[in-house]
């Protein structure tokens, strides 16, 4: 297959990807028109990103609901219903324990992303993420020690001294935080602002390569009250909020989110053209989620190296984060190229440094 069929056919199995997960984040998706091969298709890239779940929501009261091809996104859909249950209840074990020592966390990520949809198993998450005042983070640990000791209890907690993507110091982000119930119980998690914030930054540092993200930032834009700070939540950098602002309008034109909230200045500023091709092309591609092959395992085979290389040339997004470069409608290349020798270098300096430490 040449390469430019090859992209074309990655776009075309990311549209339909979206085309699932369009508005099925809300207690009633809008009807879905798809055929079952266009499904069958992309079923594997749904399981793989974490959406399966949504999509089921999403072709549950179809006529695709019933066929065969399904089958897998609804028993995804009951496993994360009971392993949001279980981790209500580890959720609620933690806090107690941490509030004995007297910490007082905040619960962010995935946690409090699931908050956002309508039903418990359509988000999946796997850690318990925890943000904690930096003076107490030991304090935290200690009292934390002897979670997951039980055998077959792996007990997922991280616990975090800062948030990378707020550019927030905690007493800020505690000041501003809510309170939400688990079950019987209170938490504390960021407040609106700072959550649509951290959405958005993290999605945009990872490329949007998982569609469960994008998802994530078209519930939260649907959520927001009327009292919503945009100018909190555009502060800090010029960077994040060029990327807040453009994960709004991508969540917009990929899944279809409303941006009733969205201020007018920051709603009608026009996408590059090459950023939803980009990450359509993502989202279609299962050999991006699965490309763990270490280079240099492949250097004694040429032909196994270039395929391995191929899947790591770095997309229009992923170069345009870790280059530092500015969305706009200039070419990418120059990006992905300089991308490209960036790792070089770092793997080059790999292999001369790594023999000299196991020796010395």
């Amino acid at each position: 297959m040449s390469s430019q069929r090859r992209r074309r056919v990655a776009r075309e199995r990311g549209e339909r990807v979206a085309t699932i997960l369009a508005g099925a984040w809300r207690r009633l998706p809008p009807p879905l028109d798809l055929s079952l091969e266009a499904l069958d298709d992309v079923v594997p890239l749904l399981l793989a990103t974490g959406g399966a779940g949504l999509a089921w929501w999403r072709v549950r009261d179809s006529p695709l609901g019933a066929c065969p091809a399904a089958l897998p996104l609804r028993q995804a859909y009951r496993m994360q219903r009971f392993h949001a249950a279980v981790h209500e209840r580890r959720i609620a074990r933690t806090l107690t324990m941490l509030r004995a020592a007297g910490v007082e966390p905040l619960l962010v990520k995935g946690w409090a992303a699931a908050l956002l949809y309508p039903e418990p198993g359509l988000r999946p998450y796997g850690d318990i993420d925890l943000l904690i005042e930096p003076d107490q983070f030991d304090t935290s640990r200690a009292a934390l020690a002897g979670l997951g000791m039980d055998p077959g209890d792996t007990y997922p907690v991280d616990l975090h001294r800062e948030a990378r993507d707020l550019d927030r110091a905690w007493h800020h982000l505690y000041a501003r935080s809510r309170s939400v119930r688990i079950g019987d119980a209170e938490a504390q998690t960021l407040g609106f602002e700072d959550q649509l914030r951290l959405l958005c930054v993290h999605a945009f540092r990872e490329a949007v390569w998982r569609p469960l993200w994008l998802c994530d930032i078209a519930a939260a834009l649907e959520a927001l009250p009327v009292d919503f700070d945009w100018d909190r939540c555009l502060s800090g950098t010029a960077r994040s909020a060029e990327w807040i602002t453009c994960a709004a309008l991508l969540a917009n034109r990929a899944l279809g989110a409303r941006l009733d909230g969205v201020p007018p200045a920051s709603r009608t500023r026009r996408l590059p053209r090459w950023l939803l091709p980009a990450v359509f092309r993502q989202w279609g591609t299962r050999e991006y989620y699965m490309h763990t092959t270490p280079v240099a395992l492949t250097l004694g085979s040429p032909a196994r190296a270039f395929g391995v290389l191929r899947l790591r040339w770095p997309s229009p997004f992923r170069a345009t984060v870790s280059m530092g470069g500015s969305f706009n409608n200039l070419p990418r290349l120059p990006y992905q190229l300089a991308e490209c020798v960036s790792r070089a270098v770092r793997f080059a300096a790999q292999l001369v440094w790594e023999p000299r430490r196991s020796t010395g």
